[in-house]
């Protein structure tokens, strides 16, 4: 009978589930609410969450929003200056996770290796984003938005200028205030 009992409870404790990582990107419009994709993206989570309690993301912003597509933050100020971040983290985007509505990817260069702060939300299901498609690599999804996908829309409703050789920049700086873990 105690060996069954034993049995049992451990079962029960390996089969709950573990507790995801959660972040509040606090912004000058509301907040977003991102549930992290650790298991799928442990290296992409783990380089996202450094910034984070780096408070690096403190006083970006926001500073590519195209309408029907995306938001994109976490590598400029409000004056656009470029900050310096850390080195660049290896390509995770075979993950089984989708450029969908809602979902955080990394943005990067042409180079699939070469993603360090700067992270863009999906306003639309972006199927070419995806690993694979029309052949490439994709863009790295590793986060969900939980709540706050009306905040992310008010982002994308923005009016937008080109800024020197910068396209899509808000005309009112949409700034992120800070992101902080939620547990």
């Amino acid at each position: 009978m105690k060996k069954s009992l034993f049995a049992g409870l451990l079962l029960t404790t390996l089969s709950l589930p573990s507790f995801a990582t959660e972040v509040d990107i606090q912004t000058n419009l509301g907040t977003i609410r991102v549930d992290l994709k650790e298991q799928e993206a442990p290296q992409t989570v783990k380089n996202f969450l450094r910034y984070v309690d780096e408070g690096f993301y403190e006083g970006l912003i926001f500073h590519r929003v195209i309408k029907g597509f995306m938001v994109q933050g976490g590598g400029f100020d409000k004056d656009l200056d470029r900050q310096t971040t850390h080195r660049a983290i290896a390509y995770e985007g075979d993950n089984g996770l989708y450029n969908y509505r809602g979902t955080l990817a990394m943005a990067r260069t042409n180079d699939p290796n070469s993603a360090t702060s700067q992270f863009f939300i999906n306003l639309v299901d972006n199927e070419f984003l995806n690993h694979g498609a029309q052949g490439r690599a994709g863009y790295a999804v590793f986060g969900d938005v939980i709540s706050g996908l009306d905040v992310v829309d008010d982002i994308a409703k923005v009016p937008t200028r080109t800024v020197g050789p910068y396209q899509n920049v808000p005309t009112t700086p949409v700034t992120i205030e800070k992101i902080t873990r939620v547990n």
